[in-house]
């Protein structure tokens, strides 16, 4: 029995659900964020909860490659000060997942991330006006005000991408206010992801969003996210820092409306 039959799904909805993949690929590679367009396909072809467990395999496979690409740019001081906050976040949205509606889950993530791109937003606007520089070393995670900030951010992190792979935007946002660079940012959001997504398997296996029939869609999937890399490697080389964080920042609202009026 092949994929789209033991899915039901038509040869358009699979179309659709390759789409969505070679867009993780180059979400991961280039505008991280606009994999939020891949989480409303999959959750359009698929049912909604299912659609978490079969998209998750397909993130981890494009963070394998951004790893691959831009493994060199990590910065570690800011990945160890956020993972505790963020397996804080994996655990409360783990809970959440128990008892939420689809609806209920949808309209909390959508108001998060446009809350977090207006954040960012105005700190970015306030630091321009004051003549800060934006070109300089992100913001030290060993000052109160860093860890602080990490801790919040991470933990908004961790619940939004347990509780519908939609963490991307967070930590977008963060990555963006600290004043990461673009292949800072590529390559701490890279590691951090494949870190986190992974940590994330056994819970969606417990709640059983991942198991035998989700893994053979993902193995027809994974093919296209490759494609999807390379094309946001080449990208990413032809984008400028200003018009980077303006996509990126782009893509969060988008997906968070997306998320507000689905």
């Amino acid at each position: 029995m092949n994929t789209m039959t033991l899915w039901n799904i038509t040869a358009w909805e699979f179309a659709a659900l390759a789409a969505a993949a070679l867009l993780v690929g180059f979400s991961k590679t280039a505008v991280s964020g606009a994999n939020t367009v891949s989480l409303a396909i999959f959750a359009a072809v698929l049912p909604a909860r299912a659609s978490t467990g079969v998209l998750l395999p397909i993130l981890i496979v494009g963070d394998v490659l951004a790893v691959l690409t831009y493994r060199r740019h990590a910065h570690w001081p800011t990945l160890w000060k956020l993972f505790p906050a963020v397996a804080a976040g994996v655990v409360v949205g783990t809970v959440f997942l128990v008892w939420a509606d689809d609806a209920m889950v949808r309209t909390s993530i959508g108001a998060i991330l446009l809350f977090m791109a207006g954040v960012t937003v105005w700190r970015r606007r306030k630091a321009e006006a004051g003549g800060a520089e934006t070109d300089e070393e992100p913001d030290s995670v060993a000052t109160r005000t860093g860890r602080i900030k990490a801790r919040s951010y991470g933990v908004m992190g961790g619940f939004t991408t347990m509780v519908a792979n939609a963490g991307g935007p967070v930590m977008s946002m963060y990555l963006l206010s600290a004043g990461f660079r673009k292949l800072g940012f590529l390559g701490t959001s890279a590691f951090f992801f494949l870190i986190v997504n992974v940590s994330k398997v056994p819970f969606s296996v417990g709640l059983g969003l991942i198991d035998g029939h989700s893994l053979l869609l993902d193995a027809a999937l994974a093919a296209f996210v490759l494609p999807g890399a390379l094309i946001g490697k080449w990208a990413v080389d032809r984008i400028n820092q200003r018009l980077f964080e303006r996509l990126v920042i782009a893509a969060t609202i988008l997906g968070g409306l997306q998320l507000l009026l689905r």
